[in-house]
């Protein structure tokens, strides 16, 4: 109810009596009767954003507001209202003469009693524009009142009492009864509890006031009044109102939302906006997002954690986050920043999306904005081409030093993070190991313009130059682009374009836009499992082993770290059958993060906290199967090298080729036994066949810019 202002002064009452005639007098305004001038308006509502699972994760618009039929609710939650703000509502006709005489008496005595009824405060709330309820004037009255006859007159009580519960304001920018349901206790309306509803019905009186967000005191103070006040009218027993006062108010954790992934939302935001226009905030669009809430949690989760982890090592080096000094500015954010994107690997749905840190600090998205250097994680893409061309996870290739000729350049002398050269490894050693040297010399054997090619085979949309550090990931990607490229080794060679919108329907429930996955054959099945299978040596024995640790060992995964020189980026992709994540660290502004900052001890463990979180409720996937045109060879456990007749009856370790790219004679595993075929490849072989044996052992091997191979003092 409205309360009127004050004691009022002599001429103050005669008004008030005058409108208190005028109530009384006029059962239905002459000047408005058969005008159409007063409707039940629809109110606006905004778009609903839901996950993958059907949970409410965010409501965009002006308003937030979703109508809901009354004949949905309990029965006490219309009347609790009536019982509060106007209890002879089923008795008058708009206007409630009892009440406003009641009202003249009140305030004549000095107290604040308000006489607008339910219909009145409707009028108000629904046009404003013709009656200001701030203007405590008999002007508006007269008009409030007139309107309020014709529209009783027009509707009956029910439509009136409907429209009345979606109208009004709950506070915190939520409008009608189901927005305050969802936000305030994390249900829909059907389904408030007494005590829920006499709270609710406590807050249009003053929802800055009683909201117990703010004030939960005052809020519980007047949730028991009206819980006395719903006795007193019915409602309820006066039982029920005594159980229900001992009650605790129990607000929803986190608005009632599932998941809270404002990065995301900002996303969906832009996509609304842009197909249906700025206005998409009032059209009750429902919006289903391909979010999955376990994910979501699990990745904010494990970022801050990480991030946390980071700056507490001795080698960091920057600003701490929440301290003066990390205090965001025009140029952005000081402290460190990070970032997990998570893609299902066969649909190319967005599982997860954390752009960044703190979004009331930053609201740059680098999961979608940001261009930075990949580092070795990148790498993968080259061995897969040096797959398609041949290689195999067997060959041997020296990791000794090299010195590239550029033209226009400096000669190019890549080292290995370590700074140490091993001799000859096979590739899988190489790639578990992360070798620099290696990765160069696979791109010089295929082309580097091979290797810009696959790349944006691959889905990178920034250029990649045809240069030896690209191979190293000295380009740019974007991280979305990153995580959607390692779907191509998940899911046998098809690699999935990435969507965060799966379906969106106007509020009558018409569809209005449907996405549906896209897939793009980039592998074979053959090399994409040969890929995966060596990344999975990188994630159990080379730089990812801290992912590794931290997931079950049920849960099958590979993976690749990524460093650049500087450690200004560092990363960790990794994947399970069934979902791609990528998790980048650094600053906005790229620098070191300090001497100590690895993707292995960085961003593998919040890939491994994720994980973990996530399969704790996650149904175990079942392992990559070996694809038909992949053989099976039985290879020595300590070079790699494939086993040859006589086959050994004892245990040996399994290596992967592409049919047609076996050695002659090797011990095929067929059938659980080691079977010779064909004839031996020499032993002495080895990938870059132009040098001759004795090569193996050279200290350094140099290239021209040509790319061909030679010794340094040879011809």
């Amino acid at each position: 109810m409205t309360a009127l202002p004050g004691k009022p002064s002599a001429s103050g009452r005669v008004l008030l009596r005058a409108l208190a005639a005028l109530a009384l007098a006029l059962p239905a305004p002459a000047a408005a009767q058969g005008s159409g001038a007063i409707t039940l308006k629809a109110p606006t509502q905004s778009a609903r954003v839901y996950a993958r699972d059907g949970s409410l994760i965010a409501e965009q618009g002006p308003k937030v507001r979703t109508w809901v039929p009354m004949s949905s609710l309990p029965r006490y939650v219309p009347r609790a209202f009536v019982a509060v703000e106007d209890r002879r509502f089923y008795e008058h006709a708009g206007v409630d003469p009892v009440g406003i005489a009641r009202a003249v008496k009140s305030n004549l005595e000095g107290d604040r009693e308000g006489a607008s009824t339910i219909t009145q405060q409707l009028i108000g709330t629904m046009y404003p524009e013709r009656v200001d309820r701030r203007q405590m004037t008999l002007e508006r009255k007269v008009r409030e009142a007139e309107l309020a006859l014709e529209l009783e007159r027009r509707y009956g009580k029910d439509r009136i009492l409907e429209s009345y519960l979606n109208w009004i304001y709950f506070g915190h920018g939520w409008y009608g009864i189901e927005a305050a349901a969802r936000h305030y206790f994390g249900k829909p309306a059907a389904r408030l509890t007494i005590e829920e509803t006499a709270m609710l019905a406590a807050l249009p009186k003053g929802a800055g006031v009683y909201s117990p967000k703010i004030n939960p005191a005052r809020a519980l103070e007047r949730r028991n009044l009206v819980l006395d006040l719903m006795a007193q009218n019915g409602v309820i027993t006066r039982a029920e109102a005594a159980t229900a006062k001992t009650r605790p108010i129990r607000l929803a954790p986190n608005h009632g939302y599932s998941a809270r992934p404002p990065y995301a939302i900002e996303q969906v935001r832009q996509f609304l906006a842009e197909r249906y226009g700025p206005g998409f905030g009032e059209m009750g669009l429902r919006v289903w997002t391909t979010l999955d809430p376990a994910a979501q949690n699990a990745a904010d989760s494990a970022l801050a954690g990480g991030l946390r982890r980071a700056e507490r090592q001795p080698w960091f080096r920057g600003a701490h986050y929440g301290t003066p000094t990390a205090r965001p500015t025009a140029q952005g954010t000081p402290y460190l920043q990070g970032m997990v994107v998570s893609v299902d690997a066969r649909t190319g749905e967005i599982l997860a999306m954390t752009g960044g840190r703190d979004w009331e600090d930053s609201h740059y998205n680098r999961v979608t904005a940001a261009r930075r250097q990949p580092g070795s994680s990148f790498k993968p893409f080259v061995y897969a081409v040096a797959l398609e061309r041949g290689v195999t996870p067997a060959t041997v290739v020296q990791d000794t030093a090299l010195a590239i000729a550029m033209a226009g350049s400096p000669v190019y002398r890549p080292k290995n993070s370590d700074d140490r050269f091993r001799g000859p490894v096979t590739v899988r050693q190489a790639l578990t190991q992360s070798i620099n040297t290696v990765a160069i010399q696979l791109g010089m054997q295929v082309g580097f313009d091979q290797v810009v090619d696959a790349a944006r085979r691959f889905g990178f949309s920034a250029p990649i130059r045809p240069y030896p550090s690209s191979v190293l990931g000295a380009g740019v990607v974007r991280p979305v682009e990153l995580a959607a490229a390692y779907t191509a080794f998940a899911n046998r060679g098809m690699r999935v374009d990435p969507f965060l919108v799966r379906r969106v329907a106007d509020a009558s429930g018409r569809s209005l836009f449907e996405a549906r996955g896209k897939g793009t054959r980039v592998l074979t099945p053959g090399i994409a499992f040969l890929v995966t299978d060596m990344l999975r040596d990188a994630a159990e024995k080379g730089t990812g082993t801290e992912a590794r640790q931290r997931l079950p060992a049920r849960v099958p995964m590979d993976g690749k770290t990524g460093t650049t020189d500087d450690g200004a980026d560092v990363w960790y992709v990794g994947f399970t059958p069934e979902i791609v994540t990528a998790v980048w660290v650094g600053f906005d502004t790229p620098r070191t993060l300090g001497a100590g900052a690895y993707g292995g001890a960085v961003a593998a463990p919040i890939w491994g906290d994720m994980m973990r979180d996530l399969y704790a409720r996650r149904r175990t996937p079942a392992p990559w199967s070996v694809p038909q045109g992949v053989l099976r060879v039985a290879v020595d456990g300590a070079t790699g090298q494939p086993l040859t007749a006589p086959c050994p009856a004892g245990p040996v370790r399994t290596e992967y080729f592409v049919a047609g790219t076996e050695p002659r004679g090797a011990c095929m595993l067929q059938d659980g036994l080691l079977v010779p075929s064909g004839d031996t490849l020499p032993a002495d072989s080895i990938f870059l066949g132009a040098l001759p044996p004795d090569s193996l052992a050279a200290d350094t091997l140099a290239v021209d810019s040509l790319g061909m191979v030679y010794r340094p003092g040879r011809p």
